[in-house]
This record gives C-alpha cells, structure tokens and sequence, in this order.
C-alpha cells in the first residue's frame, strides 16, 4: 500500500497532509491510506464529514478497523450512480426541500393519461393475449426481490412462501413455471425450430441473495435452465444523521457507516451496469417485464400487456387496476410543468387529492360515472420496450429519481427520531423521459391480476372494511376465485363462494381450483379444454398438472387432482365425489403451526382425494 505522502503527491495535494488540517484525528492517520481512500477522504471533509474521523485513536491502534472504514466507503462509492458525493448532494438538496415542505409537484397541473382498458375475456382480449404470447419470445424478465417477509410475519425471504397451500408451490416456483410456459408457447407460433430462451434477472438485496440461490439450486431451478437465470444483487446507502446529510455511523460500531436499502428503483442502475441490456438487444430481444415478488395473479395479466404494449408501441406500460377515489393505492396520473414538460408517472394517494384539489379540482380525487376514479391504480408491474431503455440509461446511467422521508422529532424539523435515507421507487423511471416517448397503460380487472401479499394478520385485520387486506390470506383466496372466475367464463359451473373469517379477515371462500400455467397461460388455452356442463361444487378442491387435460362433462364434489404427461390427452367425464379436503381455523398467535400457516389463519385437512396419474401417451377417460 502507498504511504499517505505518496498518495497526497499523486494527488497533488501538499505532502503535509495540510487539506485535513480541521480533522487532526485524519491527519495523523493519512499513511493508513491508499491514494484512492486519500481522495475519499478529502471529499469526505469538503462535505461536511469531519465527523466520521474525529474518534479516530493515534496510528497503530484499530489500524484494521480504520481500513476497513474505507473499504465500505470505497463500496459506497462505487455502486451509487456518480458516487458518494453524489449521494451526499442529493441528500442535501432533498433534505433542505422536506424541511421547507417543498411540494415535489409545484407547478404541475394532473390529468388522466391515455391507456388501454381491458375485458377480461372478450374478442379483443383474447387477441391481445395471443399477441403478447407471440412477442414473449422476444422478452426478458425481472423480478426485484430484495425484501424478506418480516411485514408479513414470515422470517423467510417472500419469494419461497407458498402462492397457494393447495398444492404448497412457491411464488418463485409460480413465477418459473409461468416464464417456461410462455417460452414454450411463443415458439410454437412461429415455425422456424424456435430455441429461444427467455432470460429471468432476479434482484436481490444482502437479506436475500445466499437464501435465493438455496432456494434455485435446492429445487433445481424450478425447470428452468441456471445459464437463464442470473441475480443481480443490490447494495445498500448510507443513513443521514440529520439535515445536513451527515452521514450516519453505526451505533454498535463507530467505523462502520450505518447503511439502509435504497428501494427497487436500484433495478435499473444494476441492469445498466450488468451489461445485460446490451447483451439482450444484440440478441434481439425488444421488452423488459419488471414485476414485484408476491402478487400471485400477475402471469394472468402478462399476455394481453404485452399485447398492449407490442400493438401500441409504448416505450413504457405500467399495469393498473381499477381505483376507488382515495383508496390507497398510487394513480397513473399525466403531469404537465408550467414550463412546458410533460410525465405519466405514479402519484402516490395521499398526494394525489390535494394535487387535484390545489390546480382546479375542488372535489379532489373522486369517482366518475365508472364508479371509479379516472386515475387508475398502479400496481408496480412494468413493460419497457428495450431499445428506448438502453437510450435512457445512457444518460441517466440507471439514476432514478429520489425522495427522502425523515421522520422528525417535533415540528420545527430540526432533528430526526431515527436516521433516514434516499429512497428510489422502480416505478419512478418515467419521471426523466422526453416528452415524445410513448408512455401508457393497461387497465385489468383486479380479481384476475392484483392480489398482493403484504400485510401481516394483525395489520390486515385493522384495515376498513371493504378495503383489500393484502395479506397471506387474502392472497391465496384471490387466486381460488380468479381460477373459478375464469372457468366460469370458459362455460364451467363453479358453485358461488361462502363467506369465513380467518385472521379477523372476512373473505370469500371458492372452490380451491388451481393449475399449472402451462395448461392455462391464457383464456384462450382454458376456454379450448372446458366443454359440456362441468361443475364443481364449493368444498371443492381441483389440481390440474398436465397440459392436456380436458373438462368434459366432470362433476366433482371433493378433492381431484389430475398429473398427466404432455403425450397423454386426458378427458374428465365422470362425476366424482369424496370426503375432501376440509379447511380448518388456525390463530396466527399458535406457535405450533409453522410460520406460512399461520399468517393465512387456516390449514387445510387432507381428509380425502382422488389422484390420477396419466404417464403413458394416448388418450384416457376419466370416466366413473
């Protein structure tokens, strides 16, 4: 290592280390130092960090902890785009704004963006599916999965909680299976010997990368080949200390900087810098799918937005929902600048009503002749065409727009109750796009896509009545009644739903009916393989693992489930009725269920199935 009077000279700094005469602790301690750390360290002190070093002891003692004190900071450094000073600007500026309660839409005036609004299952859905599926040859995916569950009252990382306890799979297994069937698909639509491979990038945070890598290899990738798969891990920043972006240490260890996750909008910089972008376009590819790691109903939505974006050309798509007025859920709002500027962006809801009310709209956020409000719900999925992106992060080197949101002690916002830090959101990509790009978004039902899990029992069961739960709960019991809904729609009869509570949560409780996405990608595959009168009746429970599988006059009233090889063509024809399988009330307080069980508040008691396995080509009846 060069000595501190090396390093000064290559710097050009005076030899005497006379640039950290205000920290004499620094000073002393400058042999300690590479000519890299030399530089960190005077930026350090032009911005006002004097602090980090003022405990330092004499040379010679806890030199180790002094090193490693700048390998953190030459960490930092490294993986913010422009570096730590960088980060302590913005800071500054962002900081100095919530002080003075700067409105982050000054200026603006809010509109209702131009999208598209879809039906589920009419002539124009159903050719944007196939539209979509067609073009997911030519997509990659990214799922960003950088939190544990520990909201949700589950300590393992979110993407290995079970989507549905029906048939235990996890969201990650879901997810996998759903990108294969996909692929599969989309190259039996064109005939050219198709091999196409579609790439999946899995961000992962410090908290969830050795634990995701456990779950990929312990499972054998689900399917999927591993050259496909490749996670990309994100680091975190620096806590500020107070107003002036002072940077935090550690209370438990005064060399080391106490450091935050800085938020899924990371996911861009990680992609620019991975090379990944590049490498997908000289491979052809056109679209990047972003999506969050719990919402079990997503892959519903994927063919007919992709669809949406392949036949409109839109640079950037944001699935939506359906929004009531004030509910608590972000709205894809078009805001236009004083000066001209113009973004379709995400408007949280609680800053949504007073924007509106502020620039000419007294009644606020408010529900139209719809019955909702003409801003639609973000629900944090995004479709970006690929040459566009890779222009942008040019510019922007992946940067993503930033917030901050101290808490403070009182209200003269002089001290903060705890450290805060940056944060970026995925979603705010559009923020620093040109007014000619095509930005839109897709409008679906909420019971086919949007079921997130977020939300612990206690939390769900405090939420007002009427309002979704977001919870393990209501999670699992959205997917039973889309799968109901859509085979109601295919001509099947699905018996209506009883009404429990689980968790202090009041649901609707349909026939546990599930498939795998290979038999059912999109309506049009579902509504081929549903034919005469089926039904299945409420206490119900259907499994269907086989991608021909065919419901022909099947009555069932018990439990089902149906494996079958792809060679085999498999109709069900009989009526079939059994004891079932019978849900049973668990307290999320009872420590003897595991984890997964009781953040739902319910288990289910095999009591009785039929299993059929079909392992030989041909045709087979499952007749009575």
């Amino acid at each position: 290592m060069a000595s501190g009077a090396d390093a000064a000279a290559a710097l050009g700094i005076s030899g005497d280390g006379e640039w950290a005469a205000a920290c004499p602790p620094l000073r002393r301690n400058l042999q300690l130092l590479a000519p890299d750390e030399v530089e960190l360290a005077k930026m350090l002190l032009n911005e006002g960090q004097i602090h980090l070093f003022e405990h330092w002891p004499e040379p010679g003692v806890d030199d180790d902890k002094k090193r490693g004190f700048f390998d953190q900071v030459r960490r930092l450094n490294s993986s913010y785009p422009g570096g730590l000073l960088s980060y302590i600007q913005n800071a500054k500026k962002l900081l100095a704004d919530s002080k003075a309660g700067k409105n982050p839409y000054d200026g603006f005036t809010p509109s209702v963006p131009s999208g598209e609004v879809l039906n589920f299952g009419d002539d124009n859905f159903v050719s944007l599916e196939a539209a979509g599926i067609k073009e997911a040859r030519n997509a990659a995916f990214v799922l960003v999965a950088g939190g544990l569950g520990e909201r949700l009252g589950y300590k393992g990382i979110k993407v290995s909680l079970p989507r549905e306890t029906t048939t235990g799979k996890c969201f990650l297994q879901h997810y996998i299976e759903s990108i294969l069937a996909l692929q599969e698909a989309s190259c039996k639509m064109v005939d050219d010997g198709c091999q196409t491979k579609i790439p999946f990038v899995i961000m992962t945070s410090d908290d969830t990368n050795a634990l995701t890598i456990k779950l990929l290899e312990s499972n054998s990738y689900f399917g999927m080949e591993p050259s496909q798969v490749k996670l990309l891990k994100q680091e975190k920043v620096a806590c500020l200390a107070d107003n002036d972006a002072r940077l935090a240490l550690d209370p438990s260890d005064k060399y080391k900087i106490q450091t935050k996750p800085h938020g899924h909008g990371d996911v861009h910089s990680l992609l620019y810098s991975s090379g990944l972008l590049e490498q997908w376009k000289s491979e052809g590819r056109k679209w990047v799918l972003f999506f969050q790691d719990t919402n079990g109903l997503l892959f519903n939505a994927i063919p007919s937005a992709l669809g949406v974006s392949a036949t409109k050309g839109y640079n950037v798509n944001s699935l939506a929902v359906p929004r009531k007025a004030k509910e608590a859920i972000g709205g894809i709002t078009k805001l236009t600048h004083v000066d001209g500027r113009t973004m379709v962006i995400n408007v949280e809801y609680n800053q949504l009503d007073p924007l509106l009310r502020a620039t000419g709209h007294p009644d606020g956020d408010a529900n139209c002749e719809t019955g909702y409000s003409p801003y639609p719900g973000n629900i944090n999925q995004l479709i970006l065409e690929l040459g566009p992106y890779i222009e942008e992060l040019k510019k922007t080197h992946g940067a993503i727009s930033e917030f901050v949101n101290p808490k403070y002690t009182d209200s003269t916002k002089t001290a903060f109750k705890s450290s805060t830090r940056l944060e970026c959101m995925m979603q705010d990509y559009p923020k620093t796009l040109p007014p000619s790009a095509k930005v839109g978004f897709t409008v679906m039902d909420t019971w086919l896509a949007y079921a997130p899990v977020k939300n612990n029992p206690e939390d769900a069961a405090k939420v007002p009545k009427g309002n979704p739960y977001h919870s393990a709960t209501s999670g699992e019991m959205a997917i039973y009644r889309a799968n109901s809904l859509i085979l109601r729609k295919a001509g099947a009869q699905i018996a209506d739903p009883v009404v429990d509570t689980f968790n202090g949560q009041e649901v609707e409780v349909w026939p546990r009916i599930t498939w795998s996405p290979r038999w059912g990608l999109n309506f049009k595959s579902v509504k081929e393989k549903v034919h005469d009168n089926s039904s299945v009746s409420q206490r119900s429970a259907l499994v269907i693992n086989g991608q021909n599988v065919f419901l022909e006059g099947l009555s069932l009233d018990g439990t089902l489930i149906v494996n079958a090889i792809d060679e085999a063509e498999v109709k069900l024809t009989s009526h079939v009725q059994n004891k079932g399988w019978i849900i049973q009330h668990v307290d999320y307080k009872d420590t003897s269920e595991k984890e997964e069980i009781r953040i739902r508040g319910f288990k289910l008691e095999k009591i009785e199935q039929l299993e059929v396995n079909y392992t030989e080509p041909g045709k087979h009846s499952l007749s009575a």
